[in-house]
């Protein structure tokens, strides 16, 4: 910030030794990717938005324009800068994705698939075959995106996410021991997954779900607009000839009046071992009466059949159990893990496949190399086709008795063609991230194909009937302590009740004979009270199936 401040005050001086514009637009791309880069380690809303003021300044004054390879003057030794106007957007795409600034994200696919192929077209000795996959993968990501976006934010809004009628008996409620929700794991692999750089559709999706949105923020984008000639055209305030980024928009878009957001560790495609690293970080660090969120999306199945024989072999076997504290005499393995026919329980035997490695072991994460981790309270949230290894889990805490969320290990659908969820993101994490949507794809279609006004009223009968669940679950007398001491945190409450719409919706939409399959699985259990078979959960989803028209699609017991 010390040179981007000495380079405006001396800008005249510097220009005429020959400072270049698009060396001003580097610096200020640099700062930005700082911003960003402590975004991520912190969570902190105000660095998303100061890495946002800074790209758009260099869109919005053309930094990197000259560098065009069009232009005569400039030769193939500009195809370095050319690389760096290529980082510029794809940093840029990343920000205003998770900032969810739509007009944005589609202006700069734009541009950025045009500036790749410029480059193709000038250096054709040059290789752009990874820009071009990143082309790719952006035009995939907005096109799974945009067919629920703009219906209402991801993140936590005090507009649609706090309920008046429930919020009393949600500040009365006391538990004997309340968690504090401050720290989160999240990660996903699945092979051909959407993407964007290294962050997956699903993490995507759970990042926002854990954060605040800042207070009618969601209604006040402002406009992208271009010339008839293509120039942007900047509205945020700030003279682009005076070279001034203009730093007070950053407190205009955020709220200081929310809490500050969880911290979340972000990680794509880890080994096992960076994995579990992470976690023992995040355990290390988590304060007293905090509770730590992890979750974990990735195949059942490992994609190479070596991986697997490696397993069978016994060599990633052995180096598994090396992570779990083991007693001391004989090294054998703890009682808990044996059943009476001398077998191992199951900790084992299954795990998560988080991509091809020279190693079956590193790929390979078992039930058991979570249990460490059980030292300290954990909400565990598993997507995958092989969710229900992990309730070996439950019962096999090491002091903690963990909060499971356990995925179906088949999507539903109302279309058999629909089920390839690698290409439109999980259907369990899209129910606990924007469930609505979720109900709108299980039976096939988009909010698009309805009026907003008959949307709008389907996400007034889900928050209502969101209300009284939580009524419901803060007198509930039957409420096991693991629930309660985190359903005073909005974040992980509100998790809780989409799992029960989630649970609900599956269970009178699949066929009762195939339901197992198709259920996703909590732990410890949820009261009776909210299950699907009670009148007040069936007579919700009802509701909503009715207003919709699509109760054809389910099977509702008549009552």
């Amino acid at each position: 910030m010390r040179l981007w401040k000495y380079q405006q005050e001396k800008r005249s001086k510097l220009i005429e030794a020959g400072l270049n514009r698009w060396e001003i637009g580097e610096i200020a791309s640099r700062i930005g990717q700082l911003y960003f880069g402590q975004y991520m380690r912190t969570s902190e809303a105000r660095f998303l938005v100061e890495a946002y003021v800074f790209y758009e300044a260099i869109l919005s004054r053309s930094y990197f324009e000259g560098s065009n390879s069009s232009s005569k003057a400039f030769g193939k030794k500009d195809l370095g800068v050319r690389f760096k106007e290529l980082r510029f957007y794809a940093r840029f795409l990343l920000v205003s994705l998770i900032l969810n600034r739509t007009e944005m994200v589609q202006l700069l696919a734009e541009r950025f698939k045009a500036l790749v192929d410029d480059c193709k077209a000038n250096y054709r000795e040059t290789n752009f075959k990874e820009w071009r996959l990143v082309v790719q993968e952006i035009v995939r990501f907005m096109k799974v995106d945009t067919a629920f976006m703009n219906v209402r934010p991801l993140r936590y809004s005090t507009l649609f996410d706090s309920h008046p009628s429930s919020l009393p008996y949600v500040a009365r409620f006391h538990a004997k021991r309340v968690l504090k929700f401050q720290d989160a794991l999240l990660t996903s692999y699945h092979r051909n997954e959407v993407k964007f750089a290294e962050l997956t559709l699903d993490t995507y999706r759970m990042l926002q779900c854990l954060e605040w949105e800042p207070s009618g923020s969601f209604y006040q984008k402002r406009a992208v607009e271009s010339k008839e000639n293509g120039t942007f055209i900047d509205h945020s305030g700030a003279s682009a000839a005076s070279g001034v980024i203009d730093m007070n928009l950053a407190a205009d878009m955020t709220d200081p009046t929310l809490p500050p957001n969880p911290r979340k560790a972000v990680i794509y495609r880890p080994s096992v071992t960076h994995l579990i690293a992470v976690m023992a970080t995040i355990c290390e660090e988590l304060p007293l009466d905090s509770i730590m969120l992890v979750y974990l999306s990735a195949s059942g199945k490992a994609g190479r059949n070596n991986v697997t024989q490696v397993y069978n072999s016994g060599g990633s076997h052995k180096s598994s159990k090396n992570k779990v504290p083991l007693p001391a005499q004989n090294n054998s393995m703890p009682e808990s893990c044996i059943n009476n026919k001398g077998e191992s329980s199951g900790y084992y035997d299954q795990y998560l496949w988080f991509g091809p490695r020279g190693n079956g072991g590193l790929s390979n994460l078992y039930p058991g190399d979570i249990i460490p981790f059980t030292r300290r309270p954990l909400f565990l949230i598993i997507d995958s086709d092989n969710s229900h290894a992990f309730k070996a889990l439950h019962g096999a805490e090491r002091g903690e008795t963990a909060a499971l969320f356990l995925s179906p290990l088949r999507p539903a659908f109302k279309k058999p063609a629909d089920a390839d969820f690698m290409q439109n993101g999980s259907q369990f994490t899209f129910f606990l991230t924007t469930p609505l949507s979720a109900f709108c794809q299980l039976v096939g279609f988009s909010p698009s194909d309805t009026e907003a006004e008959v949307y709008n009223d389907a996400e007034s009968i889900l928050s209502a009937a969101f209300s009284e669940w939580e009524v419901i679950l803060c007198t509930s007398t039957s409420l096991d302590l693991v629930w309660a001491q985190v359903i005073s945190d909005p974040f992980l409450r509100r998790l809780i009740l989409r799992f029960i719409f989630c649970r609900a919706v599956l269970s009178f939409f699949c066929p009762p004979e195939d339901s197992e399959q198709y259920l996703p699985i909590c732990l410890p259990l949820l009261p009776i009270s909210v299950s699907p078979d009670s009148e007040v959960v069936q007579s919700a989803v009802h509701r909503l199936a009715k207003h919709l028209s699509v109760s054809d699609f389910f099977h509702f017991v008549d009552t």
